[in-house]
């Protein structure tokens, strides 16, 4: 399994209108499922998934306004399930920081994967 953990965005999504305006930061952790024998064998990024083209692919879909994180996690599945059809599986997960939600936290998130 391939992981990239803590791609940090500033993004406008949300669904108070405030939240589009002014934007918040989120967290993105992506993790997928290739075969990497020949990588292995080759040390070769031909033969493998670029990672810089995979953080440019989530990217592009967290510039896309959104209100629901659940939306934006299937959009970027979708997104690198098209960009790369060498990857099996993978899995999204979506933090959201500082939420605007009337008291103190950390984060919200959502977790999605494909099927």
């Amino acid at each position: 399994m391939i992981a990239i953990e803590g791609m940090e965005f500033y993004s406008y999504h949300g669904c108070f209108e405030e939240e589009k305006i002014i934007g918040t930061a989120f967290k993105v952790d992506l993790y997928f499922k290739t075969d990497t024998n020949e990588a292995e064998k080759t040390d070769s990024l031909r033969k493998t998934v670029n990672y810089l083209t995979v953080y440019q692919v989530i990217k592009k879909e967290m510039e896309v306004s959104s209100n629901l994180l659940e939306h934006i996690a299937r959009r970027i599945l979708i997104a690198v399930q098209l960009e790369f059809s060498q990857i099996d599986w993978a899995k999204v997960k979506i933090q959201k920081l500082n939420p605007p939600l009337g008291g103190k936290m950390r984060s919200v998130s959502v977790t999605l994967e494909t099927e």
